[in-house]
């Protein structure tokens, strides 16, 4: 990690080893790959969707998970790190908070949303298949007693409601690492780095410190933790921090990067799912099986940071300097089509938390309605649309109440 600010380290006074000037304005291209996660993600969490054979998921290590930590880091750095600078950190650290304690009941909600559409169909319907099965909920609606209180705790988080617990205790790390950036930028890369190793069960393992493996109690009834792992996560959303704040400068724009960063997303093909599937590369299989910890999901292993990386940077290099491929000139049809699709894929990024509760509320209800009609090609792609579609109108219409319309002066 480097800063700008390297300087002010050698001072007597380390707490004047601010980094660099943090960005004061969103880059297109962080709302732009947000959006395109918010899709993503509705396409993934939709049951027996073809579409997903098309995600990243499918063809390398990381998915729309990675984009949306990542970006979700770059967009911290902004919307949190210019109030660090400016008031403080008792009061940065305030700011955080309150954003917690946004997504903390934007998950409660989402929780009862979609455990209440589950029992309703359930309960009104008459299917061959239990849907709060769907989504192993039998414990909470057995005795939910107990279960109410494990989910306002979050004790009990089930598989399906995990990220935006995950996404809360990274939030609430914002402070420490704003600190340490006070005092030594290498102090924060020290502290990610060691609470990532130790969030990596595999190695632990393999080093007989299984005990000291960091994380979170999924459930009171067994030793399950949650799926995704705040601490191991951690590292690709600081990276996005990082790379925000100035901390990492911006990679160069070269031949050689451009290579090694295409060699590393080709080379994942063998390994995917598809490559293994529809290619046909049974050998890469057992290499899986026997080395699942370097990529591992739940822990977030070192291999899906480095496909990340690699595909983050074609990306990034496709793009243009401040998403200036993103943006066509011209009058003609096809411009003006790209124009709205783009501004309405932004619109989707800037306002990824109500879009990414609506889309898992959604995807449920879509997966309902199509083991009640059938799946084929043709209507599965239309249900993929709405859903597209549902998702603009979350992101306008949220977008339409944050700028509090009621004020405005007739």
């Amino acid at each position: 990690m480097t800063s700008v600010a390297d300087p002010a380290m050698t001072n007597s006074r380390p707490t004047q080893a601010v980094a660099a000037p943090v960005a004061s304005t969103r880059d297109i291209r962080l709302d732009f790959f947000r959006g395109i996660a918010m899709f993503i993600i509705l396409c993934a969490h939709t049951p027996r969707n073809f579409f997903t054979s098309w995600i990243p998921a499918r063809w390398g290590f990381s998915d729309a998970t990675e984009i949306f930590v990542f970006c979700s880091g770059m967009a911290s750095a902004i919307a949190f790190g210019r109030t660090f600078d400016r008031a403080g950190l008792p009061l940065g650290t305030m700011r955080v908070g309150h954003r917690v304690w946004q997504v903390y009941w934007s998950h409660i909600c989402m929780f009862f949303a979609i455990a209440t559409l589950l029992a309703a169909i359930d309960h009104f319907g008459n299917f061959d298949k239990t849907y709060i099965g769907s989504l192993n909920l039998w414990k909470f609606f057995d005795d939910p007693g107990p279960e109410l209180v494990g989910i306002f705790t979050l004790t009990y988080v089930p598989n399906y409601f995990d990220i935006l617990p995950m996404y809360m205790v990274i939030l609430a790390m914002m402070p420490l690492i704003m600190a340490l950036s006070r005092v030594n930028l290498w102090a924060v890369a020290g502290i990610i780095a060691l609470i990532w190793l130790f969030a990596q069960r595999s190695v632990l393992e393999g080093l007989g410190l299984s005990d000291m493996h960091l994380g979170f109690p999924a459930e009171p009834w067994s030793d399950r933790k949650w799926f995704f792992n705040p601490f191991g996560w951690q590292l690709i959303f600081f990276t996005g921090f990082a790379f925000m704040r100035g901390w990492i400068p911006k990679p160069p724009v070269n031949r050689t990067l451009i290579i090694v960063a295409a060699v590393v997303v080709v080379a994942n093909i063998p390994f995917s799912n598809i490559g293994i599937r529809e290619f046909g590369f049974d050998w890469a299989r057992s290499w899986r099986i026997d080395n699942r910890g370097l990529f591992n999901k739940s822990d977030f292993g070192i291999l899906r940071y480095a496909h990340f990386l690699a595909l983050a940077y074609l990306c990034w290099v496709a793009a243009g300097e401040g998403g200036a491929r993103l943006k066509v000139a011209g009058d003609g049809t096809l411009a003006r089509l790209w124009r709205g699709l783009l501004a309405m894929i932004l619109k989707v990024g800037q306002q990824s938390l109500a879009v990414f509760v609506f889309s898992m509320f959604f995807a449920r209800l879509s997966g309902f309605v199509m083991d009640q009609i059938g799946r084929n090609t043709w209507n599965m792609t239309l249900a993929n649309f709405i859903g597209f579609g549902a998702l603009i109108v979350v992101a306008y219409s949220v977008a339409w109440f944050k700028s509090h319309p009621w004020r405005v002066a007739k």
